[in-house]
């Protein structure tokens, strides 16, 4: 079993751009939604995802926070093509800008359409206690935020947040995975 241990962080400036050594565009759906996992009535959330040439497979455990169970495997881009056309909710697109930071890689996912504007970046750990050194360019930690899950944009993107919601001011009125 696979668990993933990842972080996520507003971004408090465009710094970062100057450190990018690769992007890729994405377009990733899923065939279930945010309410069939808020409910209980699933476990898992289920992710389509083309990354260039490649496509994948991904289910994570409906557990939120730092750390959850993921599996992940690869597609056909034909199979992933015709599997997004099945998905629920409209299919996020986004560019992935990866950064290395003193020995640890940030993924910087800046998204595209109803949740343009968004830009956030995502560090993986190899366990929850794993020091690491956070980028001058990185702002508020929003790992515990639901809204920030990609499942979670499909259904309210960030085209319709407040601006409080957008700088992460006003986590009192949501619900939090801590």
């Amino acid at each position: 079993m696979a668990i993933e241990i990842e972080r996520k962080f507003l971004l408090a400036s465009d710094d970062w751009r100057a450190e990018v050594y690769r992007s890729i565009d994405m377009a990733q759906g899923y065939l279930n939604d945010s309410q069939s996992l808020a409910s209980g009535a699933q476990n898992s959330s289920i992710r389509i995802r083309l990354e260039g040439e490649a496509a994948r497979l991904n289910i994570k455990s409906r557990q939120l926070g730092a750390s959850r169970q993921e599996f992940d495997y690869p597609l056909p881009p034909e199979d992933a093509e015709a599997l997004l056309a099945l998905c629920v909710g409209p299919v996020l697109k986004k560019r992935r800008h990866f950064v290395r930071h003193q020995g640890h890689e940030w993924e910087i996912d800046e998204f595209f359409a109803d949740n343009a504007g968004l830009v956030v970046a995502e560090v993986e750990l190899a366990s929850l206690d794993e020091t690491f050194a956070m980028p001058a360019w990185a702002g508020a930690e929003v790992t515990h935020l639901l809204r920030y899950y990609n499942l979670n944009l499909t259904t309210r993107p960030f085209s319709v947040w407040s601006e409080a919601e957008r700088r992460a001011t006003d986590a009192h009125g949501e619900n939090t995975c801590l």
